[in-house]
């Protein structure tokens, strides 16, 4: 960050001040638009970080992929939670991409560490069997999302564990925990279970956290 200009380092200090509001109302009941403007814009923030800073377009879209996730995942109502899922589709799909195109990029790393992604396979099949009997109207459409983040996941390996990009991998792997709890909360926790009164905060700390890795590993040397 010592090299970014002054503009840069604004706003990413504007985006991780947002995401801490955005913390303390997170458990918050009901849907509200100051809780949609907060988590939408503090990541909007990060993608125009990336916009200024990153050689790689494909980190600015990305992170404004997701932050459409996150717009439209924060309203009412089936449309807008299929519209969700679907940016933050593409937003992982962006940044297997930027993954798969970094000229680092080797994949004999994934079957050098064959365990974890292993692991990521197992935890994506126990995935699409809870949702798949949980999810109701969205259970395709979050059929199709969780190969993208295990592809996501698996593809983060394939960058070496050296400066800067030693954060992708557990960036990926934060964002993976995000949506896993996401998904206990959205479709299988009932209401009134107790482990809702901290998901909000686990989910969007991981979440945020897991971006703003991904924008340090890829923009350090900016």
């Amino acid at each position: 960050m010592q090299n970014w200009p002054s503009d840069a380092i604004l706003f990413f200090l504007a985006a991780g001040f947002l995401a801490l509001c955005y913390l303390a109302i997170s458990g918050r009941d009901g849907v509200s638009w100051l809780k949609t403007v907060l988590k939408t814009v503090s990541v909007a923030l990060l993608a125009v970080v990336a916009f200024q800073l990153a050689d790689m377009l494909l980190l600015a879209v990305a992170l404004l992929a997701c932050a459409t996730g996150d717009l439209f995942l924060s309203r009412h109502g089936t449309e807008n939670r299929v519209t969700g899922i679907g940016a933050f589709g593409f937003g992982h799909l962006s940044y297997a991409a930027l993954f798969f195109l970094h000229p680092s990029a080797d994949l004999h790393r994934i079957s050098d560490g064959w365990p974890l992604a292993a692991a990521l396979v197992l935890l994506g099949l126990i995935m699409l069997y809870l949702l798949f009997h949980k999810a109701g109207p969205l259970r395709w459409a979050a059929l199709l999302y969780v190969p993208l983040i295990v592809m996501m996941g698996i593809l983060s390996m394939i960058l070496p564990p050296l400066g800067a990009l030693a954060l992708v991998l557990p960036a990926a792997l934060l964002f993976i925990v995000s949506d896993f709890i996401l998904a206990q909360e959205m479709f299988v926790l009932p209401q009134g279970h107790k482990l809702r009164r901290v998901t909000p905060y686990l989910i969007w700390s991981s979440y945020f956290l897991a971006q703003t890795l991904f924008l340090l590993a890829f923009t350090a040397s900016a």
